[in-house]
């Protein structure tokens, strides 16, 4: 049975890879001229904050020389060679602009070019498809640089610069410490209290252990988690990061993401890396904050997080059915007739790792499809060409 995977980033080459290995077909569109696309993009000092040993894609490990955190390049890498090992041949520039189910109960995708037919999708284009860009108050007037932060490369353009990071997730706090080495002076505003869990606890990488009590229930998972932040980490709320009202387990279970610290968390307490509240006005030169200071700042980095963007490609009536109040797909697939034959892979969180995670959906969706009645004739494409 032919399945249409949307998206060739590490959640669209999981699936392909787990039909592959069952010898299931599938084609998959990906949008831009490339796999792994997004992490081509990201900013050069990223490296997986998982080992390489629980981040690997399903039955292709990550080469023994690479470091137990690879770089961004080596990602880049390892998924050129998952795609040549599983023979994964994307149709490229395929930008999906809507799924719909047609009158023959096929689901019909319409890219910008081109229409395909299958009785299974799975979109698998992640969770950080679009940026999400606040409109925060006053920031058209502001002078200096304000960009996205995936436009951010480096720290090197603000050497000696005062920079404002808003927001501090794992991307707002690895850029404030990349600012810092580069020579800037980097500020991060926050509005909630932050969880913030080491990488590392007591030299050793935190995940296999987090991998370990995810098998627990929940309560108990959460205490150790505690636990473990209490030991590590502190009560930080003398430095602005405020006090977490729960573990930061049980936080991910609500897609509320901690952050991973690979550095940041000790350079604010060194006074390296200031926090500041969050904002109240953007003004030519300066930034107000909620608690009365005024701050100049020479550029504005928007480490604001990303959006699925999946309501516009779905529809009114499909995404009221099987998006959640945040955007996110509330399940794998939807076994309703009328949605029957769509997933959705790589929308999940966990802190036991995105890329693990990867593995267990992407089994459970292969598994769920080669339940199903095999071997149909492949996706067509059913556009008209001369």
């Amino acid at each position: 049975m032919h399945t249409l995977i949307i998206g060739a980033g590490p959640a669209g080459l999981s699936m392909a890879g787990q039909l592959a290995h069952r010898n299931l077909p599938f084609t998959v569109l990906e949008a831009s001229d490339y796999v792994g696309f997004a992490w081509r993009n990201h900013y050069d000092r990223l490296h997986l904050h998982t080992v390489k040993e629980h981040s690997a894609l399903p039955h292709f490990p990550y080469p023994a020389e690479y470091p137990t955190y690879v770089s961004r390049l080596q990602v880049v890498e390892y998924l050129e060679r998952y795609a040549e090992h599983f023979n994964i041949r994307p149709h490229f520039n395929q930008q999906v602009v809507s799924i719909r189910r047609n009158d023959a109960g096929l689901w019909q995708v319409q890219t910008r070019t081109d229409v395909f037919e299958a009785e299974r999708v799975v979109i698998a284009t992640g969770y950080n498809r679009e940026p999400n860009l606040p409109d925060l108050p006053g920031q058209r007037n502001f002078r200096g640089i304000i960009w996205h932060s995936r436009d951010y490369r480096n720290g090197a353009a603000f050497r000696d610069e005062n920079v404002l990071v808003v927001g501090m997730g794992n991307t707002g706090a690895e850029l404030a410490l990349d600012l810092l080495e580069h020579g800037a002076r980097p500020f991060i505003s926050v509005r909630r209290p932050i969880n913030i869990v080491r990488r590392e606890v007591f030299g050793r990488p935190a995940q296999p252990t987090a991998i370990f009590l995810s098998r627990f229930p929940n309560w108990f998972y959460d205490f150790m988690a505690r636990l473990s932040q209490r030991l590590t980490v502190g009560d930080v709320s003398a430095y602005g990061l405020g006090k977490p009202t729960h573990a930061p387990s049980y936080d991910t279970r609500r897609g509320v993401i901690p952050v991973i610290d690979i550095g940041t968390l000790d350079q604010i307490k060194a006074g390296t890396i200031k926090v500041v509240p969050a904002i109240e006005q953007i003004n030519a030169k300066t930034v107000t904050f909620t608690d009365g200071r005024e701050l100049p700042f020479d550029a504005i980095i928007l480490a604001t997080g990303y959006r699925p963007g999946l309501a516009a490609m779905l529809g009114n009536d499909v995404s009221a059915q099987v998006l959640n109040e945040r955007g996110y797909p509330k399940a794998l697939w939807f076994d309703q007739p009328d949605l029957r034959g769509l997933y959705c892979l790589g929308f999940t969180t966990p802190l036991t790792g995105i890329l693990y995670n990867l593995n267990i959906d992407s089994a459970k969706i292969a598994g769920h499809i080669s339940a199903q009645v095999p071997k149909q004739p492949a996706a067509k494409n059913i556009t008209a060409r001369s």
